[in-house]
């Protein structure tokens, strides 16, 4: 039975779970009635970061053009450009034992692409969620249900796994950004 978190809420990961190396993010969400003409293309983003907070190498940035850091720790599944069916929209695959040493944090977000341009935000989704599945068991562990009290935004930092006393653990983020991705490069230090 996986655990559900609420917003803000912390939870261990890795204590308690002994022997856990290979977890998938999984994310997915709805779109509300829309009828602006245009299709909505959400993407996954993932930012490794030191203890600035920031990505310290752009291998360390990852989404549709780089799908994995370069010690192959962190893999995104790759863009579905619809959303539509059940289940995940887009997943990371992420292997712990080889996130890099001076990576604290693996932070995973969520943006529209093309926001602006199509009038879209995510006050016109709904059903977001991110689970945390343990591979090797095939066993959900936890999920965060966002909620929909995002009228403005194009950009949320959904959740982030980090380093904490030798052990991973994850954090239900929630962070609505307005600039999409672009906003998000920039508050993870990458120049755009």
């Amino acid at each position: 039975m996986p655990i559900n978190l609420s917003k803000g809420q912390k939870v261990d990961l890795t204590k308690g779970n002994a022997g856990l190396d290979s977890i998938l993010a999984g994310l997915g969400w709805d779109t509300n009635k829309y009828d602006g003409g245009h299709e909505f293309d959400l993407d996954v983003s993932v930012f490794m970061t030191g203890d600035s907070g920031k990505v310290e190498t752009e291998s360390n940035f990852i989404f549709y053009n780089n799908p994995q850091d370069a010690a192959g720790s962190v893999v995104y599944s790759g863009d579905n450009r619809t959303g539509a069916g059940e289940g995940d929209d887009e997943s990371v695959k992420i292997t712990l034992s080889k996130v890099p040493a001076n990576v604290q944090k693996i932070s995973f977000t969520v943006t529209i692409h093309e926001a602006d341009a199509r009038g879209q935000n995510f006050g016109q989704v709904s059903n977001a969620y991110i689970r945390i599945v343990d591979t090797a068991k095939n066993e959900e562990l936890l999920r965060y249900d966002l909620g929909e009290d995002y009228s403005i935004e194009t950009a949320i930092v959904v959740a982030e796994i980090y380093r904490h006393n030798g052990e991973w653990k994850f954090a239900a983020v929630g962070s609505g950004f307005q600039g999409g991705l672009e906003a998000l490069c920039r508050n993870f230090g990458l120049n755009v």
